[in-house]
């Protein structure tokens, strides 16, 4: 038995030397080009896609708005269907090779509609009685909005948390060092959507819209081939099995024990680190006294203490696996604070463009910035925020916090629901400054006349988004990355983006009721003519639901209890404790019996 078990541990020495030398920084290169060039198809496909539907295809603004949104929340929705398919079976790695390939496809047809003039209405300069887009026309446009929303479900769980795992992510090592992997993620990402709200937006506008596409695709196409270039560098971690039948064989097995009374020493529910392993590589969730309802699944009966079969684990789950559904409980309510947060600015950058249409954009005689390259000042403000929160905000907040990142993801968090409150409020003065001067002008029934005032009075709004993103969007995937079970980051990433999803289709609910709701002659939401309507008002409707929404989110960040977790390395340092036991019956024969820390495999 000696002899196995040396053999096991040699072997088990081998798989870690081999792991370690898997991963890093040098995965860096390939991961990240991958995400850069992903990226600077998305932005550049979506950026400057509420254009594309209201003067190519001629769509109403409304109607644009709404079916952009309604996709945006689709491709917000599907990565929880990746996430799933990434932790289950499938492995991120593969996961996102094919998402990739599905948005690939998407992108492809979309440009090829864009080439084909019978593929698009005619156009119409003076839009008065335009030729909106057939029946065909709009199919084939749903048809790539829905395969690059299909494609972005395999690619946005799993390709920060797949960086992340080439990491050791355990506490001791993120505050040993000197970078947080978040901020520097969220910079690559925001230098790739930088390059595509300036090239590609610039190309969509100047020379054409099947350039303007086809840039995107063949970047698509490229990050394809950088992330496969890098594979045998990359450590993949195997799947753990379904997170969703792990969380519900927690609950049925608690329901079945609900007359059950856990006992007073926690120590007593049932752990078996070897049933856990492939689920805990970094390090077993330690036992918490909150939701002690869910404990009871964990509660050893005489019969199971003395079985020969393997668990049933829809009658017995480990510690680790009640504390990974107590973790996600924990999550919802932060979780849920980020959907009326998106719910509030999910037609904004919608509304801003056409702003920006009747606003002076020239910077010269004879250059324009393109309307949807404003967008470049958020994120020019997010870049240089992230260095200057890394740099200089994190040492100094270090020497009152004693806190090795400066100030927690919760508190970062609540700092960027505050700032998104006065970039709102911002964007409603500036409305009213645009309609003021549009009225000494008499350009208020001109909807496609220039109002003269400088584009540049939407600058602080956009400025403004950059920092609450620094703050509210980092610290949020941060928040679920580190809270979330580390076999269950993906399905955590997945929640951040389906909060994107339900608040984009709150949102779309939200702008539908305003136009509809808000008459005919004032609407504060029109149509064809923004001078005419009551853009400052539906800004001050999302503020107030901003303020509410940050009431919420404080309740819950003061009450919320982070998880605990037992890291490997100091699971390492104390003896191994018996996972099951031996006893001689009369004949001297032995049993195993089947102990409250039992290593008997489920089957």
């Amino acid at each position: 038995m000696d002899k196995n078990m040396a053999e096991d541990g040699v072997e088990e020495n081998r798989e870690n030397t081999k792991k370690k030398e898997l991963g890093g920084l040098r995965t860096m290169p390939f991961i990240l080009a991958n995400e850069i060039c992903d990226r600077f198809a998305s932005s550049g496909f979506h950026a400057n896609m509420i254009t594309y539907l209201t003067e190519v295809l001629n769509m109403p603004l409304v109607p644009a708005s709404n079916t952009l949104t309604n996709f945006s929340g689709t491709a917000s929705f599907t990565p929880l269907i990746g996430a799933l398919i990434a932790d289950s079976f499938a492995g991120r790695f593969w996961t996102i090779i094919v998402g990739s390939i599905i948005y690939e496809l998407g992108l492809v047809s979309i440009t090829i509609s864009a080439v084909l003039p019978s593929l698009r209405p005619p156009p119409c300069p003076t839009k008065e009685n335009c030729k909106e887009a057939s029946t065909l026309q709009l199919c084939i446009l749903y048809i790539s909005l829905l395969l690059t929303s299909l494609g972005t479900g395999g690619i946005r769980p799993c390709v920060v948390t797949f960086a992340a795992d080439q990491f050791d992510m355990s506490k001791s090592k993120v505050a040993s060092r000197s970078w947080n992997f978040f901020n520097w993620y969220y910079f690559s990402m925001g230098l790739a959507t930088l390059s595509a709200l300036t090239i590609v937006v610039y190309i969509q506008d100047n020379v054409g819209w099947g350039w303007g596409l086809g840039l995107p695709t063949i970047a698509m196409a490229l990050s394809i081939i950088a992330f496969l270039v890098g594979s045998p560098l990359y450590k993949k971690l195997k799947p753990g099995g379904s997170p969703l039948v792990r969380l519900a064989q927690v609950i049925v097995a608690a329901t079945k024990k609900r007359k059950a009374v856990a006992p007073a020493d926690p120590s007593l529910l049932y752990e078996n680190k070897e049933l856990d392993a492939t689920i805990s590589v970094n390090g077993r969730l330690l036992h918490t006294n909150q939701f002690k309802w869910f404990d009871k699944a964990a509660i050893v009966t005489d019969a199971e203490a003395t079985s020969l079969n393997p668990p049933n684990l829809w009658r017995l789950a480990t510690v680790h696996r009640v504390e990974e559904l107590k973790s996600i409980v924990r999550m919802l309510p932060i979780w849920a604070a980020g959907i009326l947060h998106v719910t509030s600015s999910s037609h904004q950058h919608s509304f801003t463009i056409q702003q920006a249409r009747t606003m002076d954009r020239h910077l010269s005689p004879s250059f324009q910035i393109p309307p949807a390259s404003l967008s470049i000042f958020s994120i020019l403000t997010v870049l240089i925020g992230i260095v200057l929160y890394e740099r200089f905000f994190v040492p100094l907040a270090r020497r009152f916090t004693r806190n090795p990142s400066g100030i927690t993801s919760l508190q970062r968090m609540g700092i960027g629901f505050m700032v998104n409150i006065l970039a709102t409020i911002v964007a409603s003065f500036v409305e009213i400054k645009r309609k003021a001067i549009a009225a000494n002008h008499n350009l208020l029934d001109k909807p496609r006349a220039i109002i003269p005032i400088s584009v540049f009075w939407l600058v602080p709004q956009f400025a403004l988004h950059g920092v609450a993103e620094v703050f509210m969007s980092v610290g949020h995937l941060e928040f679920l990355y580190d809270q979330s079970p580390e076999s269950m980051r993906s399905t955590a990433a997945a929640l951040y983006w389906i909060a994107i999803a339900i608040g984009n289709y709150l949102g779309t609910l939200l702008v539908t009721l305003v136009h509809k709701y808000t008459g005919h002659s004032r609407n504060w939401l029109p149509d064809r003519n923004l001078n005419r309507g009551r853009l400052e008002y539906y800004y001050w409707l999302v503020s107030g639901i901003q303020v509410v929404n940050l009431i919420y989110y404080v309740t819950c960040a003061w009450l919320y209890t982070h998880k605990p977790v037992e890291e490997v390395g100091d699971s390492m340092e104390e003896n191994d404790v018996d996972l099951a036991r031996s006893r001689k019956d009369g004949n001297g024969d032995g049993d195993v019996e089947l102990a409250r820390t039992g290593t008997v495999k489920a089957q």
